[in-house]
């Protein structure tokens, strides 16, 4: 059991879940280690963090974000340097909270952590952790982040506002339910 000091140290861990990994995900890598990494940083939480990505399906493992989301990002100011992979037995235990992107990525995350389970001896609430990326949305109405492979560069600028304003929104509410975070 870890002690008091090891709890209180121990960096809130978000991870970001869609499909491939390599449009959306990496987007919301982009907004939590570029708009998120940011906030945190600019509010002297950098230190208190762990953000990742990752993808339901391991077809694009290894790859390098879309370029057309890489160029986007990089007109906001923010360079996407995320790899990619799939979602893995461990993060179930590795991180606090699990974002997926939409609602077919939610039931392949929470049907992954049901194969996995017993197997891998994971805490049987850990599919409590995925919620969906919109959820925490404040601006936009969207209930899931479209998924803008096939769409032009306004697919890709639409993901990156919708996935900035949960960022604001997610840190806020992280912050206000993990009082700790400010006070460690």
């Amino acid at each position: 059991m870890a002690s008091s000091t090891e709890t209180e140290t121990k960096p809130f861990s978000v991870l970001f879940v869609c499909l491939g990994n390599i449009c959306r995900s990496p987007a919301a890598e982009l907004s939590a280690e570029g708009v998120f990494r940011d906030i945190v940083k600019k509010r002297g939480l950098d230190s208190k963090f762990q953000i990742d990505s990752a993808g339901t399906i391991d077809y694009h493992e290894g790859n390098l974000a879309d370029p057309r989301m890489k160029a986007a990002s990089k007109r906001r100011g923010v360079e996407i340097t995320s790899i990619s992979r799939p979602i893995r037995p461990s993060d179930f235990r590795d991180f606090d909270i699990i974002l997926a992107m939409d609602k077919q990525n939610r039931d392949d995350i929470v049907e992954a952590f049901n194969r996995w389970r017993f197997r891998e001896t994971l805490p049987d609430d850990a599919h409590k952790k995925v919620e969906l990326m919109c959820s925490y949305c404040k601006k936009h109405d969207e209930t899931e982040v479209p998924d803008p492979y096939h769409d032009g560069t306004q697919g890709f600028e639409k993901v990156l506002d919708l996935l900035e304003d949960a960022c604001e929104s997610l840190l806020d509410s992280i912050l206000v339910e993990n009082g700790h975070i400010l006070n460690s």
